[in-house]
């Protein structure tokens, strides 16, 4: 099976491509296609009526959990270290309180975000989830989330994330919402210079 990396730049490789601190995602994306609701072109499951059951959901989570806790035992600062503890311990609530759905974004929703064009890269921009420099990756495959603070993730690191949580891995922020319309309030002067026009 095709990993996003290799659809995207059209390659396939012949072996396992590991650069750096990447972990691999099989498992937990063959999990989640079973758990997860199609979408319009895909084939909709036989009990239209079925859920995850919470010990699935909380498997779903504990192999992001395994493979953000990889990355942890070999993190190369304390600023990194503390911001996948972070992330493991807000996985760990799902663990234990496992939601009846998934809150995460469409495979769509990730198709879908802004890549972040190599020539805007500085030689010492890194993923803060894997922090192996961008550009050390001849493929580097980097996307922009529409948070407010626009970070920037390796798409092998963050899809995982979005797609099981819909959050920003940094801020927070819910990802996949529409975007709300500000409301610009009147101070009615315009309408009453219409009304004695």
């Amino acid at each position: 099976m095709a990993t996003q990396y290799e659809v995207e730049h059209n390659v396939e490789f012949s072996e396992p491509r590991r650069s750096g601190r990447r972990v691999d995602m099989a498992s937990f994306f063959s999990l989640l296609n079973q758990l997860s609701e199609p979408s319009g072109d895909q084939t909709p499951q036989h009990n239209p009526h079925a859920t995850p059951t919470p010990v699935d959901t909380a498997a779903l989570f504990h192999l992001l959990q395994d493979q953000l806790q990889t990355l942890h035992t070999t993190a190369p600062s304390a600023d990194n270290r503390e911001f996948l503890e972070s992330l493991i311990a807000s996985i760990e609530d799902d663990i234990h309180d496992p939601p009846t759905r998934l809150r995460g974004v469409s495979q769509e929703f990730v198709d879908a975000l802004d890549r972040v064009n190599r020539k805007t890269l500085d030689q010492d921009d890194d993923c803060a989830i894997c922090k192996v420099p961008y550009l050390e990756d001849e493929y580097c495959l980097v996307v922009e989330l529409p948070c407010k603070g626009g970070h920037q993730f390796d798409l092998e690191c963050v899809g995982p994330w979005l797609r099981s949580k819909g959050t920003c891995p940094m801020c927070r922020e819910e990802m996949g919402r529409k975007k709300e319309v500000p409301v610009v309030e009147d101070d009615g002067e315009e309408d009453q210079d219409m009304m004695y026009a």
